[in-house]
């Protein structure tokens, strides 16, 4: 099973929306394989956003997902990198269409709720910038052979 990160935003824990989006993913199938409150720093902050931390328009961004707590989670399932980047919906919320994350609870490019890794290698190296291997927790879920065909399942 692949994993990937997500963060939801300041704008999503302000407006009383993690449930709701953490929802969608369970409901759609995916496992929950790590997931925690945190603060980002400036240093995560530019580590996270190193490729457009030069960015002028990079410190509004440090000030916004500094302005509160985040969640951040690891989410698991086939294809889990391209399934939850198009549950998103695009960056741009006001481009997302009805139906996806972005575009049922957002019209701004900043405050779009959520953020998902882009790549297979990008989740890879963000699970591991939020989570040490012990916080992650591999589990067969009691509804993996409803969700996926016996040929998919591991």
């Amino acid at each position: 099973m692949e994993r990937t990160l997500i963060i939801l935003k300041p704008d999503c824990v302000e407006r009383g929306l993690c449930g709701t989006v953490l929802s969608r993913f369970e409901k759609r199938g995916f496992a929950i394989a790590g997931m925690k409150m945190v603060r980002l720093s400036s240093a995560l902050l530019k580590e996270h956003y190193a490729h457009i931390a030069d960015k002028p328009f990079f410190p509004g961004i440090e000030k916004f997902m500094s302005s509160s707590p985040v969640v951040v989670a690891v989410i698991e399932g086939k294809e889990a990198v391209e399934a939850v980047r198009a549950m998103c919906g695009p960056t741009n919320a006001r481009k997302a269409a009805p139906g996806t994350i972005r575009g049922d609870y957002s019209l701004s490019m900043q405050c779009n709720v959520i953020h998902a890794s882009d790549s297979a290698e990008t989740a890879e190296k963000e699970v591991k910038r939020f989570f040490k291997p012990e916080e992650l927790h591999a589990y067969k879920r009691v509804l993996e052979p409803l969700t996926y065909s016996k040929d998919e399942q591991q």
